[in-house]
């Protein structure tokens, strides 16, 4: 009774023009002891998200109204929580796109909802834990050049602007400032952000690093901290 107590003020946001997935997404979340909140568009769920308090969003990207890639930078303009993405496309180009907007994660339809409610779970564990200073004992502030990670704050600056990141891209950034001079494959960057064994092959990871590098870097192309190890991975000096 008290874990489904706890649960049940974790309040997460589906927003599905076809009301037969909101119906199979929410029945799982609820199932899970989560509370739903249902949305047909992007207008609305941007409504939603400002009478409620939420937890994290399932975006649909094809919706009418507003679609799910222009909701999900509506939202990251004044918010972090994580979001997943739900297509029905699959292709490389339009997980990218999603990723870009500033998506967390990205389910392809027709999908399982038993992963889906396994990346739920993997998303709000990895808020919570940088939300209590998950890993405090490597020292609370990281610093390189003039790039600084504040770990309790769950912040970034560079040459003192302060960068707006989601909390996978933080993750990342946080895993290979902390280990300075390690390179680590995409692989292993998965299985560690992610907390997930099973390793996707695809461009998610690339397309996180891409974007951080987008933020913090001056010269992108040529970044000063997150360095390529051209078939091996990645790693920050």
């Amino acid at each position: 009774m008290r874990r489904e107590a706890i649960l049940l003020t974790i309040n997460v946001l589906v927003a599905d023009d076809d009301a037969e997935i909101r119906d199979v997404v929410s029945i799982y979340l609820r199932n899970d002891g989560y509370r739903v909140i249902e949305a047909e568009d992007g207008v609305q769920a941007l409504e939603k998200l400002r009478r409620e308090t939420v937890d994290l969003v399932i975006l649909d990207v094809m919706m009418p109204g507003m679609d799910g890639m222009k909701a999900c930078l509506k939202i990251r303009e004044q918010s972090d929580i994580p979001i997943i993405m739900l297509s029905a496309k699959g292709e490389d180009l339009d997980k990218i796109t999603g990723l870009t907007t500033g998506a967390d994660d990205y389910v392809s339809k027709p999908f399982n909802p038993l992963e889906l409610m396994a990346r739920v779970k993997a998303q709000l564990r990895r808020r919570k834990l940088a939300g209590t200073g998950g890993q405090a004992a490597l020292g609370k502030l990281l610093e390189i050049g003039d790039l600084t990670i504040d770990r309790d704050r769950h912040l970034v600056t560079v040459r003192g602007k302060e960068i707006s990141l989601t909390p996978l891209e933080f993750s990342i950034l946080e895993l290979m400032a902390g280990h300075r001079g390690h390179v680590f494959s995409v692989e292993r960057i998965y299985q560690s952000v992610w907390k997930e064994d099973k390793f996707l092959s695809d461009n998610t990871v690339m397309v996180h690093i891409r974007n951080i590098r987008e933020k913090i870097e001056v010269y992108p192309r040529e970044p000063q901290y997150i360095k390529t190890v051209w078939g091996v991975g990645y790693k920050v000096e």
